[in-house]
């Protein structure tokens, strides 16, 4: 098996590629190894000194150090995710879903809410996974869309300008309701 790596825009997250399906069209964030009890790949990680979060992509792992030099943990991570793979072992418990989802699902979505999500799932998210990376639609409350930005989004130097110069330009173009996209 062979594991190809990646750099991300984040310099503490570095994206990981193995070469086969991993959650398909789910994600999953763990910020802490407690969140992660239903991934036994993500725990797993956690094991290995100086992983301080875990991202799991549709085909891709994204993990984020605590500061760690990358040229002592990658080695270690790459022989996790190998031996996991090679292994056979599940991604995620078999009886539970991935921890987060594209959006939060209120049930009752508004027209200006439902554009919004579109806008982001076929503009947003493919650039964003393509850098390691997830954002997650949160709220629209009073012409403010609040997002959640995961794996190497998620304390990225360069998020803030993706959100207000990239994100938020493209929200105003096409909703003219929104006038502010701001973190969670």
């Amino acid at each position: 098996m062979f594991i190809e790596t990646e750099q991300t825009p984040n310099p503490a997250t570095l994206k990981f590629l193995p070469g086969r399906d991993v959650l398909g069209d789910r994600t999953a964030y763990y910020s802490q190894r407690d969140a992660a009890a239903k991934s036994p790949l993500a725990l797993r990680l956690f094991d290995v000194d100086g992983v301080a979060a875990v991202f799991l992509g549709s085909d891709f792992v994204t993990i984020t150090t605590d500061g760690a030099d990358w040229q002592d943990l990658k080695p270690a991570i790459l022989g996790v995710i190998m031996e996991h793979f090679t292994a056979g072992l599940p991604v995620m418990e078999a009886d539970s879903a991935p921890a987060a989802s594209a959006h939060a699902d209120d049930g009752d979505d508004s027209e200006i809410v439902i554009q919004i999500k579109e806008l982001l799932d076929t503009r947003v998210r493919p650039a964003v996974a393509q850098d390691g990376g997830d954002i997650v639609y949160e709220r629209f409350e009073d012409g403010v869309v609040y997002l959640h930005m995961q794996g190497s989004c998620a304390g990225c130097p360069s998020s803030t300008a993706t959100l207000q110069y990239g994100i938020q330009n493209l929200l105003q173009h096409f909703i003219p309701e929104v006038t502010e996209v701001r973190p969670v």
